[in-house]
């Protein structure tokens, strides 16, 4: 960046990548922390750590447990964490959306199911969620640039 750059492009080093990261990592902080609010969780008290007894459903839709929540929370730090390089972001948004390719093909197999194998309770909302995950954090690691998020006017150049 020249020295004439805007100050506030000099001050944000951060590239659309990294910002992209940062919004995932943020969302799932805030999902995981909402599992976990009776109210924004219907049947808040049938909360299970794990497994598909659970019937606690996140804004009356997604079926979570502790685990599930759990599992949002670390998403959300680590897209926190990353939003740090643009590299890390391409990363975690690519093998992100290959971890939620498999839950929804967990999900496609388990939803329903009432034994040892459905340790995440999950229906169908959530594998349409997870399906949807797939597709957007793998094309969105693919294909968002890596240039900077703040544009210098060419003007001011």
């Amino acid at each position: 960046m020249s020295a004439s750059a805007p100050a506030a492009t000099r001050r944000y080093g951060g590239s659309l990548i990294q910002i992209v990261a940062l919004v995932f990592g943020v969302v799932f902080l805030l999902v995981g922390i909402a599992g976990f609010i009776p109210g924004l969780t219907q049947n808040f008290d049938t909360m299970m750590f794990a497994g598909h007894h659970s019937e606690a459903m996140l804004l009356g839709v997604f079926q979570v447990s502790v685990l599930h929540n759990a599992v949002h929370l670390l998403f959300g730090i680590v897209g926190l964490a990353v939003a740090a390089s643009a590299v890390a972001s391409r990363q975690y948004l690519i093998w992100g959306g290959v971890i939620y390719a498999v839950l929804w093909i967990y999900g496609l197999f388990t939803a329903g199911m009432a034994d040892a194998w459905n340790f995440v309770p999950l229906n169908t909302a959530d594998n349409w969620l997870h399906l949807g995950l797939t597709v957007a954090m793998i094309l969105l690691g693919i294909f968002v640039p890596r240039g900077s998020a703040v544009r210098a006017d060419p003007a001011t150049q």
